[in-house]
């Protein structure tokens, strides 16, 4: 098949996509076959269902007009065919569980009978086992990924693209499966025409099952090309190139059963819906979800390309940034917990042990840093003159590392509140472990075979991998507002752009039990006018309070500065008064738990950073100026510094 023709496929599985679209659209409306809103679904208005009914016609029809078919490839449409009817079926009458996993199961075992599996093991039975739960798992997490506009469509799309890529590129025979999966990709994009937000119709259970379906037999018939070659493609190109429908199906089995609900039950706790809660747009989780699954399929096109050492350095870090994404996404409220589950109290009670998963990571991270300078500095283990070296030592050096990281201090820290001063800890802890290294291996083994170029490097390459996971998992935290708080809370300017200025807005951020928001600073002081403080700007002096309050829409005054005279608080609460402005006053208070005027026992007291407002009494001639009171609380929490 020609490349013209192929394109020529492609585009007319487009045209014909929207064609079809707009047609199935408007008998649902006119049938009332719509979605209509439920309390745990996303959608909030009714809408048209069966769209998959013109992403399996194009796809199928178009495929099979102008795509040359081989056997295995009809037996993927066909099978994918029947998949769509037992989802057709499910839309209209609502078929149980066990039908639907019954029907997935039988077109499952027609795609394995004509010798399309998962060849992971060298075990046939456990392949076949393990392809079932492919076909199967797959079908069902795009299934369940189908639940916010555009989403599932989206992620299928360039999935479909990064498999026919596989077979364009690696498998020069499989060619016209390539085209295949190019108008399978496009009839998706002439559906998404209408499915991405805001929907104006959505695939239904026949769209969602045969997509994953066809996905996943797909990635069947591209693995039968590397059977030959290193385990590491045959692995982890079908996981890389479907990770998102895997991640997100993952990520909700885990939750749900942690909070004693049943995985099968429906609900607004998938991925997607807990980015919009950490305060992204509905649009921008799923543009984030197709970034994030265009950057797994090219990890999936490269692990071919790659030495197998570096493809799996590759695979662990993008695989430890999708478990920091995972570990933020898991702390978004999304339902309550009445009663903890077994399950759940074991885990709370491990969470106070977090150290031991850190002392895990770090341990990766010394093997992949130790490894990275050996392949740098002397070549990869394949290449390397003599390996041996490098296995003996492996236990060595990172059981010595990992007692200088304990004896740096490196595991004292907090990473929600690792600060810049945490660098010089990490190197030390590096440094440490990086001489100890040499001195024992000298010690044991002479130093023969070693080169001291390769300590140096790795030292250098821990350190900025021990950084990177820190800072990398608060980077995650950061780029989240909580959206929920955001809505709740008050728009409030911080006057003073100085040192308590700047630990109040940083307690305001990571604090979002304040209810308040810091959207600018005030100071009088002309040389800070323009300047930033985490992000916030210094609009100007406090005699500008009217524009700014309307440039920023801020509903209050937070005073930082501790130095402002009875007179000049009075004049401030007397301006906030008159534009309707709430105004607080950071102050430092220390509360006395216990105190004995009778015994030896020290007094013990806590220290607390608290906002104090002062209100305006109403009096019959309107608001009046009451006289300041330090011990005038607002009913926001304490937060301990």
């Amino acid at each position: 098949m020609t490349t013209s023709q192929g394109v020529t496929a492609i585009v007319a599985a487009f045209i014909v996509g929207v064609i079809l679209t707009v047609a199935v659209r408007s008998l649902a409306r006119r049938y009332g076959v719509v979605a209509r809103p439920k309390a745990d679904r996303w959608h909030t208005r009714p809408t048209a269902l069966m769209g998959g009914v013109s992403i399996a016609l194009t796809s199928s029809f178009v495929g099979y007009m102008l795509i040359p078919q081989s056997e295995r490839s009809m037996i993927v449409l066909a099978s994918s065919l029947l998949m769509f009817l037992i989802g057709f079926i499910d839309d209209l009458i609502t078929l149980k569980p066990y039908q639907k996993v019954t029907g997935q199961l039988v077109a499952a075992s027609a795609i394995i009978t004509y010798g399309m599996y998962l060849p992971w093991t060298s075990y046939y039975p456990i392949d076949v086992v393990i392809t079932l739960f492919w076909l199967v798992g797959i079908t069902n997490a795009v299934n369940l990924l189908d639940n916010m506009d555009g989403l599932s469509a989206g992620i299928s799309a360039i999935a479909a693209t990064f498999l026919g890529l596989q077979f364009a590129i690696h498998d020069p025979s499989g060619i016209d499966q390539a085209w295949m999966l190019g108008v399978f990709a496009a009839s998706l994009a002439g559906f998404l025409v209408f499915n991405h937000n805001p929907a104006s119709i959505f695939m239904g259970d026949c769209g969602s099952l045969y997509i994953g379906f066809f996905l996943s037999s797909s990635a069947l018939m591209t693995n039968q090309a590397g059977r030959s070659r290193s385990f590491l493609p045959v692995l982890a190109v079908p996981v890389l190139v479907l990770l998102i429908p895997i991640f997100d199906t993952t990520l909700v089995f885990i939750l749900r059963k942690l909070a004693g609900r049943s995985v099968s039950q429906g609900g607004r706790d998938h991925t997607s819906h807990r980015l919009v809660a950490l305060g992204l747009s509905e649009r921008k989780a799923v543009w984030m979800l197709w970034a994030c699954a265009a950057v797994s399929g090219v990890m999936g096109l490269a692990v071919q390309r790659l030495p197998l050492e570096v493809s799996l350095v590759c695979i662990v870090l993008f695989s430890i940034g999708m478990i920091y994404l995972g570990i933020h996404l898991g702390k978004v409220k999304v339902y309550d917990v009445t009663q903890p589950t077994p399950v759940m109290s074991f885990l709370v009670d491990i969470s106070y042990k977090r150290r031991v998963f850190e002392v895990m990571l770090d341990a990766i991270l010394v093997v992949l840093a130790y490894y990275g300078s050996y392949a740098l500095v002397i070549g990869t283990l394949e290449k390397s003159p003599d390996p041996v070296p490098f296995f003996q030592s492996l236990p060595i050096v990172v059981a010595i590392k990992l007692t200088a990281l304990t004896s740096a201090g490196v595991y004292r820290g907090m990473w929600r509140y690792i600060t810049p001063d945490a660098l010089w800890i990490y190197f030390r802890g590096t440094l440490l472990g990086s001489m100890a290294s040499v001195v024992v291996l000298t010690l044991v083994f002479r130093f023969q075979g070693f080169s001291r170029a390769v300590f140096a490097l790795d030292g250098l390459l821990l350190l900025l991998l021990l950084t990177g996971s820190r800072f990398g998992f608060r980077l995650i935290r950061n780029l989240f507002p909580n959206n929920s708080v955001h809505r709740e809370s008050k728009a409030v300017m911080i006057y003073g752009a100085g040192d308590a200025g700047e630990i109040l807005a940083r307690e305001l951020m990571n604090n979002p039990g304040w209810r308040l928001r810091p959207v600018g600073f005030l100071d009088d002081d002309t040389q800070k006018k323009g300047k930033t403080l985490h992000g916030l700007r210094v609009i100007g002096g406090f005699r500008k309070l009217a524009v700014i309050q309307e440039r920023l829409n801020a509903t209050g005054v937070i005073i930082s500065s501790s130095q402002f005279t009875p007179e000049r608080l009075m004049e401030i609460r007397k301006s906030c008064i008159e534009k309707n402005l709430e105004l607080f006053q950071l102050s430092l208070s220390i509360n006395p738990i216990i105190s004995h005027d009778d015994s030896d026992d020290p007094i013990q007291a806590d220290s607390f950073v608290h906002l104090s407002t002062f209100p305006a009494p109403e009096s019959p001639t309107g608001p009046g100026i009451a006289p300041l009171k330090s011990n005038q609380l607002s009913s926001l929490p304490h937060a301990i510094i």
